[in-house]
């Protein structure tokens, strides 16, 4: 069943059946009136940004967007008082030396990273280059994440959705057997958005290594950070090791900066070349936000202690979860999925009217509640909320 959700059918649905909920008005209103918010997606994907727009003035939880509540860093706030004074100058040192620090660390060469304001604008120019040829495909896991791909359709390239495997992991098989002579790229997000699952290491970089010889395969880390050996489990070496495929970063999970905005896209130099056509690169981040990056680049102190309070509030929730009669599918990332009792939408709005935000889905034949992981106090407000229409 496709992952997306029909505005229409919500209005006959979930949201009529809940009555005049808070969610409605500032949902549809803002949608509606400012158009341009969301002029990457499809009007039937609802996005993280629709639903925080249109969400209750009290609200308790904001747990509908993947955010981490713990960071950014002391040094990472320090650094963003350090560099007020020079926040006039424009970012080409800071940029330079943060790229730098991750050519440094990995093992690489300045010139196979692309720098970005987080890893939206760097999907974007990932999606027009590989939508330039007419009748290309983009194939994906259904439900994966959307941007990419609901960006490419926009430049009329067909978004294949391959269906996940029995345990809601991408089915690289399938995935593979999807290949055409039109496909251009084959996005993979590692863990998983929304399920959080994550796949085999070594089955993946067999994957990579055989299919990157036929097709681009990107493969999305932005949840890396939540593994438990982030530089063993990431497909680096096989970059490294020369072949066509591209990985996406963002300091926007375990480090605490989606507001912050800075991410970046390790690939082969003349693909970085290709990518850097389509975006502004490093000029699209604040000197600030690279200052700030600077010190927090694996911080292992401050990684060590946000994975560490993320990993309580989660097994928090799975004991509310579990205690209410409720299953879930295990997480490797800061969120949990879980199937509801009710329509997804009518259950988001239940929730929301109780002062909690979280992400609603549909597939495999079910309703389903993403939730992010919050502070332990947002947790409970979730599970006061939870029990009172579970």
């Amino acid at each position: 069943m496709a992952s997306t959700i029909d505005r229409r059918k919500l209005l006959k649905t979930g949201f009529m059946m809940a009555g005049g909920l808070p969610l409605v008005s500032g949902f549809f209103n803002e949608v509606a009136a400012r158009p341009a918010l969301n002029i990457c997606y499809p009007e039937d994907i609802i996005t993280d940004e629709s639903l925080v727009l249109g969400a209750p003035a009290a609200l308790r939880a904001r747990l509908s967007a993947n955010e981490n509540p713990f960071g950014p860093s002391d040094k990472a706030k320090k650094a963003i008082e350090d560099a007020l004074a020079k926040s006039y100058q424009y970012p080409f040192t800071y940029a330079n030396d943060l790229a730098t620090k991750i050519a440094q660390y990995e093992g690489i060469t300045n010139d196979h990273i692309l720098m970005g304001a987080g890893s939206t604008p760097l999907l974007l120019a990932a999606a027009i280059h590989f939508s330039k040829k007419p009748g290309s495909n983009i194939i994906t896991g259904d439900p994966s994440y959307e941007d990419l791909p609901s960006k490419a359709t926009r430049l009329n390239t067909k978004w294949v959705k391959v269906p996940l495997t029995a345990d809601y992991k991408l089915d690289l098989d399938a995935m593979e057997k999807s290949i055409d002579a039109n496909t251009s790229m084959i996005y993979i997000c590692n863990p998983n958005n929304p399920t959080a699952t994550v796949l085999d290491t070594e089955k993946l970089k067999s994957f990579c290594e055989r299919v990157s010889s036929r097709v681009t395969v990107f493969i999305d880390e932005a949840y890396i950070d939540y593994l438990p050996d982030p530089q063993g489990s990431s497909m680096m070496s096989t970059l490294k090791a020369g072949k066509n495929i591209i990985i996406a970063r963002t300091f926007s999970k375990l480090y605490g900066f989606a507001g912050l905005r800075v991410g970046y896209v390790v690939a082969q130099p003349e693909m970085i070349k290709q990518l850097s056509l389509y975006t502004a690169g490093p000029m699209s981040i604040s000197t600030t936000s690279l200052q700030a990056a600077l010190p927090s680049y694996q911080d292992k102190d401050f990684l060590k202690g946000a994975l560490e309070k993320t990993i309580a509030s989660k097994n928090y929730l799975y004991e509310v979860l579990k205690k209410e009669g409720y299953t879930y599918v295990p997480s490797s990332a800061n969120f949990v999925i879980f199937p509801v009792k009710m329509e997804s939408m009518q259950f988001v709005s239940e929730m929301s009217k109780r002062g909690v935000l979280v992400r609603p889905w549909k597939f495999a034949n079910k309703n389903w509640c993403r939730i992010s992981i919050g502070k332990m106090d947002e947790m409970q407000a979730f599970a006061d909320a939870f029990k009172e229409i579970s």
